[in-house]
């Protein structure tokens, strides 16, 4: 009996009610037979579980307490100044490091990683092994190797470039991590091939070349002959050299002589290349062979001024277009790149000096009598021939670097309006340093606009048409002064280095113009040529 009781107590919601029943608000329930027990036990179970309001529980901030929009706002300011629009160590896409350069915004030609990553990256080392043979600089190399990949598809890439050497690092999601690298062993005067790597590199950056024909057209440029043939660029490297004696002051007699020492200079080099003589030793030679010709010729009463016969002849051997690409190099944050290239173009500096010392030795130990070694008082010819001369000596040294044939006037024309700036600085008093630097910047500015309206690269132009500015009469009577007049030793020193600083300072203006024409070719980009074609 009891036990019915306890269990009539227990089914009983009015008898003996649970804590929880308790709290449950009183409902009307419908009268309807045999429902009112499962609705309330429903109602019983809800009410079982806790119902919270999640505001309910939300500490509420004083008003005084909260911070002032006026201090978040400095706040902000304040981590913007001090780390910039992004944080230092953030990491940078590689693409917009071809923001400014002719191939900005390449278009993707497939959508994600290639599965052909490997062949990318052996055409963008080959790619990049044919760009440093035939002298493009460390950035130009760089914003190429970066236009291809991420044309075909490797935006994963990470690119390391020395002065002989490439590494590539791919590294894309859910991949091993691939690394290649190429060693560049050899150097070639091949700018019309230069040329046409760029011209192939606009084309992959505007998706109209897929993987397969860029390797068929980087094989055809590596084996394409040159432009011109090497009895041409020896006649070239003569015609130079007497259009540049008479441009700095010397008489027919003296052009027509540096004229066939040239050409003897450049068979020798050539030979000397055969026997694998190093570059050192061949640039010695070679401007020993110049050097002695002039005094021998001066020993035998010839009347020329032997100064301006070997000026003719060194100025051939001066690594013009090295000491441009490691300036630029340099300056664009490519240190250990430049480091490499300033210092094999001061060893061919160096040599050029020691041929030089070498040879006005050996004179003097044979009798030669004392050379004339003044300062030239400029040309013979008046300003519209002496423009005309330099045009030509542009020319032949464009020639002789095997500029495609279609550059060779248009260069010829931005050197000889860099003359003609040269010319009035000079006029107007500007000192014989700053004058090579400014009429240098123009030609920097100039050979940009021309190169990418071509489509070539700016160092193309810019190389053959500064050759004339190049101080190579200093360079011959500092090195008299050092070995010959022993009592001017200070003397000779200081004209080595002014010759020294006017090199540099030439090749900066170089890439300063290039720089300064940056603004206004954003039109001759990738993407506005393609946008000009649609139209």
């Amino acid at each position: 009996m009891a036990d019915k009781t306890g269990a009539s107590e227990r089914r009983s919601p009015d008898t003996n009610p649970s804590p929880v029943a308790q709290q449950l608000p009183v409902v009307n329930l419908p009268a309807t037979p045999g429902r009112a027990k499962p609705k309330l036990a429903k109602k019983s179970a809800a009410a079982a579980r806790p119902q919270v309001n999640p505001t309910d529980a939300l500490p509420i901030t004083p008003q005084s307490a909260r911070p002032d929009r006026s201090q978040v706002a400095a706040r902000k300011m304040l981590r913007r100044l001090v780390q910039g629009e992004s944080p230092p160590t953030q990491a940078m896409n590689l693409v917009e490091r071809l923001a400014g350069s002719p191939y900005a915004n390449p278009t993707i030609q497939v959508g994600g990683p290639d599965v052909g990553a490997r062949r990318t990256l052996d055409f963008a080392l080959s790619l990049a092994e044919t760009m440093f043979r035939y002298g493009a600089g460390a950035l130009e190399v760089e914003t190429s190797i970066i236009a291809v990949t991420a044309a075909f598809g490797l935006d994963n890439i990470e690119v390391d470039i020395t002065n002989q050497s490439v590494v590539l690092n791919y590294s894309a999601k859910d991949q091993t991590p691939t690394t290649v690298l190429r060693v560049v062993r050899s150097w070639t005067n091949n700018y019309a091939g230069l040329t046409h790597v760029h011209q192939l590199v606009t084309d992959i950056a505007d998706g109209g070349v897929d993987r397969a024909e860029a390797i068929r057209r980087l094989d055809e440029i590596t084996h394409r002959p040159k432009p011109f043939p090497r009895w041409m660029v020896t006649a070239a490297f003569g015609v130079f050299a007497a259009a540049i004696v008479a441009f700095i002051g010397g008489g027919p007699l003296g052009s027509l002589i540096s004229f066939v020492s040239c050409i003897g200079v450049d068979l020798l080099s050539r030979q000397l290349g055969r026997w694998r003589v190093p570059e050192f030793f061949a640039t010695a030679t070679s401007a020993a062979l110049v050097t002695l010709t002039a005094m021998l010729l001066w020993s035998l009463d010839v009347p020329i001024a032997p100064a301006l016969v070997v000026v003719g002849g060194i100025l051939l051997l001066l690594p013009t277009g090295r000491l441009v690409s490691a300036t630029q190099d340099a300056i664009n944050g490519f240190p250990v790149t430049a480091a490499g290239r300033f210092l094999s173009a001061f060893l061919v500096f160096a040599a050029l000096v020691s041929g030089i010392a070498v040879a006005l030795v050996f004179g003097k130990l044979i009798g030669v009598p004392e050379l004339d070694v003044t300062t030239s008082d400029g040309s013979l010819y008046p300003l519209p021939v002496v423009a005309v001369l330099v045009f030509i000596a542009i020319a032949m040294i464009s020639i002789a670097e095997q500029t495609d044939m279609s550059l060779v006037v248009p260069t010829s024309l931005i050197g000889t309006a860099g003359f003609l700036l040269y010319s009035l600085v000079v006029n107007l008093g500007v000192g014989y340093r700053l004058a090579p630097a400014m009429a240098a910047v123009l030609i920097g500015m100039l050979a940009r606009v021309v190169a990418l309206r071509m489509g070539a690269p700016q160092l193309v132009v810019a190389v053959p048409a500064v050759m004339f500015l190049y101080p190579g009469l200093t360079i011959f009577r500092s090195m008299y002064d050092l070995t010959i007049e022993t009592d001017v030793t200070g003397a000779g020193a200081i004209g080595l280095f002014n010759a020294l600083t006017i090199i540099l300072a030439i090749a900066g203006g170089v890439v300063l113009g290039d720089n300064l024409a940056r603004p206004f070719t954003k039109k001759l980009s990738s993407n506005e040529r393609r946008r000009n074609r649609r139209r």
